[in-house]
């Protein structure tokens, strides 16, 4: 079983990483607070779904009193938990695709493969 890191420990390691990165600025400070308490959270429950065995339904009964089987609520908060992270990783530049890469400019069209082929010709 994994041990879980503080929030304090998280924002510390966030920090780092972006210092490490250049991208650090004491102004981004609150998006890194939400940062980590969303990497906190996030691996509580993944705790937690460890610890049910990985269980992805479960029985429910609605007001029809019918039976169904439907997704566990831990998992629908990690994958929202996931969405959030990922976006924050972006605003923070913490992951590759918030990296500079030069894409082509609009104004160079892009060849065809039968244009590339005929080039090499």
């Amino acid at each position: 079983m994994t041990t879980v890191k503080t929030k304090k420990q998280l924002k510390s390691s966030i920090i780092r990483e972006m210092k490490n990165l250049n991208t650090y600025k004491k102004e981004y400070n609150n998006l890194i607070e939400i940062y980590a308490g969303l990497l906190h959270q996030y691996q509580v429950f993944e705790m937690q779904f460890e610890e049910s065995g990985y269980q992805i339904t479960e029985e429910y009964t609605n007001k029809a009193n019918a039976t169904n089987q439907r997704k566990v609520p831990i998992l629908t908060a990690m994958e929202s938990l996931r969405k959030d992270i990922v976006s924050y990783s972006d605003r923070l530049c913490l992951n590759p695709k918030s990296l500079n890469i030069e894409q082509p400019k609009k104004s160079e069209p892009i060849a065809s493969p039968l244009d590339q082929f005929l080039a090499k010709k």
